[in-house]
């Protein structure tokens, strides 16, 4: 028979049911949490500790190149870790937690490097390089030559005695990264192959931003689009080859878009013997000499749809000491 009396209690036996059964789902809350992570190797797991005072990169070289072996990501819980001289394997995939997981350069050569890698991808990382010494050879806080495909997201790289990036031979993209401090260039890529810059901070660098270069005039196809370039100086001087927020020199099909960038102690934007160039709607803020620049020998550059606001010029194509034309 069914009652007040009896309802009363079966919806009070249903309830408690309840209150234990979401007691028992929520211990296991945690593996759900932790199931987008699953497959992947966590540090402190193979002895890399976030926050030790001692320097790591014994430990942190020997997790690198087991997570390589077993092709697994690594997962760097918050923290700062102590590293040089790190040897980048042939296949990395390196996260952290993005503006809380610090490695920061213990200042005995170079911070990481990598040669003739497959894949490496680093997200959600801060590289501090603490405005130390770095060795003859090393190019820049991160060194990476020749990469088949280089990703880096939602990084940040600061206080480099060099170049904050350095890419030589790279393939993929750099996005949604902060690079600042650098002595010398924010990122610095020569030799690339279809690189993507875009939507990156790259600020308070001594010697310029964004630089793309090759060695020979040849076919480049980088893109540098919807970046935030600012405060660039010109610390090592010279006519022009330092103190530009991005640069394209010998590089051919390079497309510069949608970037803003301000206060560069040469220009914005500068492209030396650069073919089928586009530097398209961009804006451009107190440059301290001419704002946008193609120059010496080239065979196409398109300049349109540009915002110039404070610059000694505004835009020139000039110089054809060898060749340079169909300028627009």
């Amino acid at each position: 028979m069914l009652n007040r009396r009896t309802l009363l209690a079966q919806t009070a036996g249903f309830a408690i049911a309840g209150l234990c059964a979401g007691k028992a789902s929520a211990k296991v809350l945690p593996g759900i949490e932790k199931a987008s992570m699953r497959g992947s190797i966590n540090a402190t797991e193979l002895g890399v500790q976030p926050g030790a005072l001692d320097d790591q990169s014994k430990a942190f070289t020997k997790l690198l190149n087991d997570a390589s072996e077993r092709d697994a990501p690594v997962f760097l819980p918050q923290g700062s870790y102590v590293v040089s001289n790190l040897r980048l394997p042939a296949r990395l995939r390196l996260s952290g937690v993005p503006g809380a997981t610090r490695i920061v350069y213990g200042g005995n050569g170079h911070l990481m490097m990598a040669e003739q890698a497959e894949h490496i991808e680093l997200s959600g990382l801060v590289f501090d390089g603490s405005n130390r010494w770095l060795a003859d050879y090393a190019q820049g806080l991160l060194d990476l030559r020749r990469v088949g495909h280089l990703v880096i997201d939602n990084c940040q790289v600061t206080g480099s005695g060099k170049n904050g990036l350095a890419l030589e031979h790279v393939s993929g993209r750099v996005e949604r990264s902060d690079i600042s401090g650098a002595a010398d260039a924010g990122i610095y890529s020569v030799e690339a192959g279809g690189l993507e810059i875009s939507g990156n901070t790259v600020s308070d660098c001594a010697n310029g931003g964004i630089l793309v270069h090759r060695w020979q005039q040849a076919e480049d196809g980088t893109t540098v689009s919807g970046n935030r370039v600012e405060r660039i100086r010109a610390r090592n001087g010279g006519t022009g080859q330092n103190g530009n927020g991005i640069n394209a020199f010998r590089a051919g099909n390079v497309v510069i878009s949608g970037n803003i960038v301000s206060d560069c102690a040469f220009s914005a934007i500068r492209a030396n013997s650069s073919s089928n160039l586009q530097v398209i709607g961009n804006t451009c803020s107190r440059s301290g000499e001419t704002a946008l620049y193609s120059e010496f020998s080239f065979e196409g550059a398109i300049i349109g749809n540009n915002i110039i606001d404070g610059a000694a010029n505004g835009i020139s194509i000039v110089n054809f000491n060898e060749g340079g034309r169909m300028g627009v």
